[in-house]
C-alpha cells in the first residue's frame, strides 16, 4: 500500500495541471497553452485524416455502384476483414502469454463474436438504406450515433461531460443540418426509393449498432489493446461476412463484369477501408469515441466537395458554412476535458484475471479517498497510466 502511495504521489506531481489541489507554476503557463494549443491542432487533424480516408471510401463505392453497377457492399466489406484477419489475427495467433489468440480466445472469445456481428451489420444497414431512402436522410440521420456514443459512454464507460461538449456537439450537428439544407434546395435527392420510411429506420438502426461498436472499440484499445480488438475483428468479421456473402450477395457478385478498373476500384476500396479500421483506434485511445465520430461528420462534406468536380455537383454557400460550424464544434468539444466516475483500474477486471487482479491492486482503506481520474481530450496516453487528480 506504502509503493501504491508514493507512486500515486509521483504522478499527481508530474500532472500538476491534472491536480485539484496545486497550482502551477506562473512561468510555465505559456508552455502548458501552447502544448494545448498544439495537441489540439494534432487532434483535430487525426480527425480529418478519418474524415478523408471515409471520403474515399465513399468515392469508390459511388463508382463501383453507378458506373460499374457492382452492388456489393457485403463483398466489399469481406475483402477488409479478411486484410484485417492476415495482418492483426495472425499477429497475436505468433505472440506468446495472455496476448497469444488462443489465450483472448478461451477468454473472452463471445464477447468478440457479438462485437463483430454488430460491426458487419452496423456497415450493411447502413450501405442498404441508400436504396430506399434519400442521400439527405441518410446523412442526417446517420448523426443519430452522436447521442448513441454519448449515452453509452456515460452510463457504460462513467465518462461525464460538461457543458462545452454538449454546446460543441450541438453545433457539429446544427452543420450537418445546415448541408443537408443546402442539398435540399439544390434538389440533390439522389437515393429516392418508395419505401423511404423501411430506409430511415434503416439508417436509425445502423447509427444504433455504429455507436455500440465504437463504445466498445474505445473500452477495448484504452484498456486492452489495437491489435488484439483488430484481431478480433478480422476473425470474426471475415467468418461471419463470408457467411452472408455465401447467403445474399453471391448472385450480384456473379454480376460483376470484371476487368482492371473495376478490380483497382475493389483494391482502393479495401485499402482505404484497411487503412481507416487501422487508424481509428489510435485516434481513439487518444481522444474518445464521441470526439472521433464528431471529426467524421465533416466527411459528407469532403465528398460534397470531391463532388463539385468528379461530379458536377451544384455549389452553395452552406457549405462553407456548415464546414465553419463543425470545425467550430470541434474545437469546442476538443478544448475541455471529459472526466470519468471512478478509477480506471476496476477495468481491468475484463480481463479475466480473477484473483490476479486483487494482488496487484490492494482495496483502499475505508478513510482513504478514491482517485477520480480525468480523460483528456489533449494529448497522447502513457500505456495504460491516464493523469490522476484527488477529488
Amino acid at each position: 500500500m506504502e509503493r501504491n502511495n508514493i507512486n500515486l504521489l509521483f504522478r499527481i506531481r508530474c500532472n500538476p495541471v491534472a491536480s485539484t489541489g496545486s497550482k502551477a507554476p506562473s512561468g510555465s503557463a505559456s508552455v502548458h497553452v501552447s502544448v494545448l494549443c498544439r495537441d489540439l491542432l494534432v487532434t483535430l487533424a487525426l480527425g480529418q485524416v478519418l474524415s478523408l480516408l471515409i471520403c474515399a471510401i465513399g468515392l469508390t463505392s459511388k463508382y463501383l455502384a453507378d458506373d460499374f453497377h457492382a452492388n456489393t457492399p457485403v463483398f466489399q466489406s469481406f475483402l477488409n476483414y479478411i486484410l484485417l484477419f492476415l495482418v492483426y489475427t495472425t499477429t497475436l495467433a505468433v505472440r506468446q502469454g495472455e496476448g497469444n489468440l488462443l489465450a483472448i480466445l478461451k477468454q473472452r472469445w463471445w464477447k468478440y463474436m457479438i462485437l463483430g456481428l454488430i460491426d458487419i451489420e452496423a456497415n450493411y444497414l447502413v450501405l442498404k438504406a441508400y436504396q430506399y431512402t434519400t442521400l439527405s436522410s441518410v446523412q442526417l440521420l446517420d448523426c443519430f450515433v452522436i447521442p448513441v456514443v454519448l449515452l453509452l459512454s456515460w452510463f457504460f464507460l462513467l465518462v461525464r461531460y460538461k457543458a462545452t461538449h454538449f454546446v460543441g456537439a450541438g453545433l457539429c450537428l446544427l452543420g450537418i443540418g445546415c448541408m443537408v439544407g443546402a442539398d435540399i434546395l439544390l434538389g440533390r435527392q439522389q437515393g429516392l426509393g418508395e419505401q423511404k420510411l423501411f430506409g430511415d429506420l434503416l439508417v436509425l438502426g445502423g447509427a444504433t449498432l455504429y455507436g455500440i461498436s465504437n463504445v466498445c472499440e474505445e473500452f477495448i484499445v484504452k484498456n486492452l489493446s489495437r491489435v488484439e480488438f483488430l484481431g478480433m475483428m478480422g476473425l470474426f468479421g471475415s467468418f461471419f461476412s463470408g457467411i452472408q456473402l455465401a447467403i445474399v450477395e453471391h448472385k450480384e457478385l456473379l454480376k460483376v463484369s470484371w476487368d482492371w478498373q473495376i478490380g483497382l476500384l475493389y483494391v482502393g476500396f479495401s485499402a482505404f477501408m484497411f487503412s481507416l479500421y487501422s487508424f481509428m483506434p489510435v485516434v481513439m485511445k487518444r481522444t474518445s469515441a464521441t470526439s472521433v465520430n464528431l471529426s467524421l461528420l465533416t466527411a459528407d462534406l469532403y465528398s460534397l466537395f470531391c463532388g463539385l468536380f468528379l461530379f458536377h455537383y451544384k455549389f452553395s454557400g452552406l457549405y462553407l458554412f456548415s464546414f465553419f460550424i463543425i470545425i467550430l464544434g470541434l474545437v469546442l468539444y476538443a478544448s475541455s476535458s471529459t472526466y470519468v466516475a471512478q478509477d480506471p483500474r476496476v477495468y481491468k477486471q475484463f480481463r479475466n484475471t480473477g484473483s490476479q487482479l486483487a494482488t496487484r491492486s490492494p482495496p483502499l482503506g475505508p478513510r482513504v479517498l478514491e482517485p477520480s481520474v480525468t480523460y483528456t481530450s489533449l494529448g497522447p496516453e502513457l500505456g495504460d497510466e491516464l493523469p490522476v487528480r484527488v477529488a
